[in-house]
């Protein structure tokens, strides 16, 4: 019904990555690869997290949720973008189209939120260590998490609500791989003020909410941290929240960049490489960046490793 009462297209075509020919299969087969290492990552870090014990804890609860999230945005994305690299015309439906929209934005509002509650989580256990199990009780990271995607879930509607008022006529090539809310706002035969309002709102919203919150829980945290007395709990403490950092600069940066450009600037070729960043480089890195620099996890490979080679 939304197809037929707000606009008259009924598929859109994705141009996908690039036109140029000559580097379809190569691309293919580097994605191919990157959503492999995403997929096998990402599900062996829940898989190791739900067979460890010593590893069900607050920090590793939040783990879990944001690996499957990574999973599964990528899922929502990745595989379509695929197609592109080897069918002339990738085409996708309207309703196909607004709901991969609906997903994608559902997961990476999810993603964006989720840092802030491992923020709180790294600065009550640094700041407030003998508290820390009562603090972060299964009950508040519960809450948290549902908070996490409730965001998520606000987000999501309120974009592709706006989106399925606009109206598509003659013009349905996407100038990109995936059904995204710029690329499809420049397909619109009416105008596009009131979406571009709302990405302006509820992206600043999105983005700068968790930017302020982490913020402040690390302003805390590194004072909190040059007042440990022990060489080792400082190395320990930096440790813990550097692979977080480095993944949030990650995510953020390149979805600033994507959103927070006015639409007249935004080159749409400069959108699809920011775009890649969160879509694709950041879910496949986030498990390798948070296990190669956790000793908890690297332990509890191992276990699984060992036992493995004993049975």
């Amino acid at each position: 019904m939304a197809a037929e009462n707000s606009s008259l297209v009924t598929q859109f075509i994705l141009a996908g990555l690039t036109d140029q020919p000559g580097v379809q299969i190569p691309l293919f087969f580097l994605f191919l690869g990157f959503y492999v290492v995403t997929v096998v990552g990402n599900l062996g870090l829940i898989t190791m997290i739900r067979l460890n014990s010593h590893l069900h804890t607050p920090m590793y609860f939040f783990l879990y949720n944001l690996s499957f999230i990574d999973f599964c945005y990528s899922s929502v994305i990745t595989p379509k973008m695929l197609m592109s690299f080897v069918l002339k015309k990738n085409s996708i439906s309207y309703a196909g189209c607004m709901t991969q929209l609906f997903f994608f934005l559902f997961f990476v509002v999810s993603e964006s939120f989720i840092p802030s509650a491992m923020a709180y989580d790294r600065y009550v256990a640094i700041c407030n260590p003998l508290l820390y199990m009562v603090t972060m009780s299964p009950q508040v990271c519960f809450l948290l998490l549902l908070g996490v995607y409730g965001m998520g879930f606000a987000g999501a509607m309120a974009h592709t609500a706006c989106m399925m008022g606009v109206t598509f006529c003659a013009n349905n090539l996407v100038n990109h791989y995936m059904c995204d809310i710029l690329p499809l706002l420049e397909c619109a035969c009416t105008s596009t003020y009131v979406n571009e309002l709302v990405v302006f709102v509820v992206v600043g919203i999105d983005i700068g909410v968790p930017t302020v919150t982490i913020f402040i829980s690390y302003a805390l945290i590194l004072s909190s941290i040059f007042h440990i007395d022990s060489t080792e709990g400082r190395s320990k403490a930096f440790s813990t929240c550097s692979s977080h950092i480095i993944a949030v600069s990650l995510f953020f940066g390149s979805g600033a960049f994507m959103y927070l450009e006015p639409f007249s600037l935004l080159a749409m070729n400069q959108g699809k490489v920011s775009s890649l960043f969160y879509t694709t480089v950041v879910p496949m890195l986030n498990p390798l960046i948070y296990s190669l620099r956790n000793k908890d996890v690297k332990v509890a490979l191992k276990k699984i490793l060992n036992k493995n080679a004993f049975s």
